[in-house]
């Protein structure tokens, strides 16, 4: 879910910050919480991958239903994870209630502070060590306990994410394209030798939009590989 938060200098400017938030139903615990520039799919790709590294992928996950919680991008992600994506009936403020309630809990006794708003960045950092080591750390009134205590008791089923570059794959955005006679592909300008024979075949294509370093190509569901941007010298003859 997010929050608007306080107004910061980034890029040159002042905007008012985005807090997108992830909460554990039965704990209570903050997986991960974090203030974005923007309320869009990217920096929501973002944050859930720092969730689902930090405290593992959960068996369902329940969001907002704006337009970047609905999007073909969140719905690949979570059905790559195995993830059931589930969404808050329209209209329903009932529905988010935990969330709310700890939105609350951040306005009443995070954002009351005298916080350093001279970057992200510096928001960030201070949000951070107050939901680790107090938010997370502190007694619940309802639980009797720590949301970190009460979120141990289930260590045991939690099903962790190795954070390495192969699932960092699972958060790539992926689009569709077809290999041409000669076995290339273009993305984002940029020219790829496909990884194996692939001429005239539809292709899944993934790669990071906001670091463009990698193309990691998969047909019928299977990945074939890294592919190599074509080197026109090399490849100027048959």
């Amino acid at each position: 879910y997010t929050m608007f938060g306080p107004y910061v200098q980034h890029a040159g400017g002042r905007v008012q910050s985005k807090l997108i938030a992830f909460l554990d139903d039965a704990s209570r615990l903050c997986v991960h919480a974090q203030f974005f520039p923007a309320e869009n799919v990217d920096c929501l790709i973002e944050a859930l991958a720092s969730a689902f590294y930090k405290r593992g992928v959960p068996a369902a996950m329940y969001v907002d239903n704006g337009s970047i919680y609905t999007s073909k991008e969140i719905v690949q992600i979570c059905a790559r994870v195995g993830c059931l994506l589930a969404h808050t009936p329209v209209r329903d403020g009932a529905a988010k209630g935990k969330i709310e309630r700890y939105f609350r809990t951040v306005r009443e006794q995070f954002l009351l502070r005298q916080l350093d708003l001279s970057s992200l960045e510096a928001l960030n950092r201070a949000f951070t060590a107050w939901v680790e080591e107090d938010y997370n750390a502190r007694e619940h009134s309802v639980l009797k306990m720590s949301p970190l205590d009460r979120f141990a008791l289930d260590r045991g089923r939690i099903r962790f994410l190795p954070p390495n570059s192969v699932n960092d794959e699972l958060f790539f955005v992926e689009q569709d394209r077809t290999v041409l006679a000669d076995n290339t592909f273009s993305l984002k300008s940029t020219r790829f030798e496909a990884p194996r024979d692939l001429r005239s075949r539809k292709i899944q294509v993934r790669f990071d939009r906001l670091q463009f370093d990698r193309a990691i190509v998969f047909y019928k569901g299977e990945r074939m590989g890294e592919a190599r941007p074509v080197d026109f010298l090399a490849n100027d003859r048959k």
